[in-house]
């Protein structure tokens, strides 16, 4: 049922809970994707073993054809991104699902994170 809203060539965005995705990073089972800007990162932290990939080159990071494709990312491994307040990782998330990646998930905010029990690195 409406599946022509769901993006070509890939999975669907799914909001996860910070707890389970705090716990599935610590399993190795997700890539946890910081896409907020660097200042936000040197003011605040990022999550614990995150890529930080900002919002302006996570097509081309994140793209299986791109040379520039980040070595980290497969489109075949769960990948949760978060940033501020959950918007800007919304928006990239979709891009991925876009991108061909299977499972995608929005955590939220990095408060989110940290509220799930996850650890901040700075």
């Amino acid at each position: 049922m409406l599946n022509f809203l769901r993006p070509s060539g890939g999975g669907r965005v799914e909001k996860i809970s910070a707890k389970d995705a705090v716990a599935k990073a610590k399993a190795g089972e997700l890539t946890v994707v910081d896409v907020r800007e660097g200042m936000e990162v040197k003011s605040s932290g990022k999550a614990k073993g995150a890529l930080h990939i900002p919002l302006a080159t996570i097509r081309m990071k994140a793209d299986p054809s791109s040379p520039e494709k980040h070595p980290e990312l497969d489109t075949a491994k769960p990948v949760a991104l978060y940033c501020a307040s959950g918007a800007r990782s919304a928006g990239a998330a979709q891009m991925l699902a876009q991108l061909g990646y299977e499972h995608v998930y929005n955590i939220g905010g990095l408060h989110d994170w940290h509220a799930g029990g996850g650890e901040i690195e700075r």
